[in-house]
C-alpha cells in the first residue's frame, strides 16, 4: 500500500469519527431538550396545582358565602333581621329566652325531658318563650349540621309556629338526633325525613323547596348572631334569661335538666 493510500485511509477515517461524534453530540443535545422540556412542564404542572389548591382554599365556603346573600326572612318572625321569634300566648305577661343549638347532645336531653313541660306552660300562657337558634357547635366540632338545621327551621317557621315547634321536637328527639360529632343535619335528605314525620311538613313541596334551596340560609346566619352577641353571659346551650337573669338549676351554674328543677327555677324567675 501507498503512503498517499494509507493517509487517505486515515484521513477518511478520522472523518467518519468526526461524523460519528457530531451525530452522538446532536443526539445527546436532543435528549437533553427533552428531559429539560419535561421538567419544565412538570414544574409547571405542579405550580400550577398549587396555584389551583391555593385559589380553591382562598375561595370562601359556602357558608362564609351565604353572608353576602339576600336576606329573606320567614313568615312569623319580628324585630331586627326578622330575628325575633317568639311562641306562645301573646297574653303572657313574661318572656323567656332559650337558647339551643340544634347539634348539642345536652339541648336534646333538655327537649327529651323538659320539653313537654315547656309546651304545656306555653299553651298555659304562663309565659312566652323567644327562641334563640346558635351554631357554635358547627365551629368547636367542624361542620355545618347547626346552620343547615336552624335553616330548615326557618322553612318550618315560614309553615307555622307549630310546624315549627314540631321540627324543633323531632330533631331532638331519641330517633332522630345524632351523636355531636356525627353532622347528620347537614345533609337536607335526613332533615325533609324527620321533617315528614310532622303532619303539617309531610310530603310539604314548598317546605322541601326551601330547605333543598337554602332560602333561609342566610336568616339561619343573623339569628345566630343572637346567641353570639348577647348580653346576658350566655355561652353555652342550652341556656335560659328571663328578665334580663339567667336560670339555673339546683347547682346555680348551668341550665335545669329535670322538670322539678325547671319548674321551680322557672317559678322563682316569674315571681321575681
Amino acid at each position: 500500500m501507498s503512503q498517499r493510500n494509507s493517509q487517505a485511509a486515515k484521513t477518511a477515517a478520522r472523518e467518519r469519527l468526526r461524523a460519528e461524534r457530531e451525530r452522538q453530540a446532536k443526539k445527546d443535545k436532543a435528549k437533553r431538550q427533552v428531559k429539560v422540556a419535561g421538567a419544565v412542564v412538570a414544574v409547571l404542572a405542579i405550580a400550577g396545582g398549587i396555584g389551583f389548591a391555593v385559589m380553591q382554599g382562598n375561595k370562601p365556603g359556602y357558608w362564609e358565602a351565604a353572608k353576602d346573600d339576600k336576606l329573606v326572612a320567614p313568615e312569623n318572625t319580628t324585630g331586627k333581621n326578622n330575628t325575633t321569634v317568639i311562641l306562645g300566648k301573646d297574653s303572657a305577661k313574661k318572656t323567656l329566652i332559650a337558647y339551643e343549638d340544634s347539634r348539642c347532645p345536652v339541648c336534646a336531653a333538655f327537649e327529651q325531658t323538659v320539653g313537654p313541660t315547656v309546651k304545656k306552660d306555653l299553651d298555659d300562657g304562663k309565659y312566652k318563650l323567644q327562641y334563640v337558634g346558635a351554631t357554635f357547635l358547627d365551629k368547636n366540632l367542624q361542620g355545618e349540621g347547626s346552620k343547615n338545621a336552624l335553616s330548615a327551621l326557618g322553612s318550618a317557621l315560614n309553615v307555622s309556629k307549630d310546624a315549627f315547634w314540631d321540627f324543633k321536637e323531632a330533631l331532638y328527639s331519641t330517633k332522630w338526633h345524632p351523636e355531636e360529632t356525627d353532622d347528620k343535619f347537614k345533609d337536607d335528605a335526613y332533615l325533609i325525613k324527620i321533617a315528614n314525620t310532622v303532619p303539617e311538613l309531610k310530603n310539604n313541596s314548598a317546605f322541601q323547596k326551601d330547605v333543598k334551596d337554602g332560602t333561609f340560609d342566610k336568616w339561619a346566619l343573623e339569628m345566630s348572631k343572637n346567641f353570639d352577641d348577647n348580653k346576658y353571659g350566655v355561652q353555652g346551650t342550652p341556656s335560659f334569661v328571663m328578665d334580663g337573669k339567667q336560670i339555673t338549676g339546683s347547682d346555680g351554674k348551668t341550665a335545669p335538666s329535670t322538670v322539678a328543677d325547671y319548674n321551680t327555677a322557672v317559678d322563682k324567675a316569674l315571681k321575681g
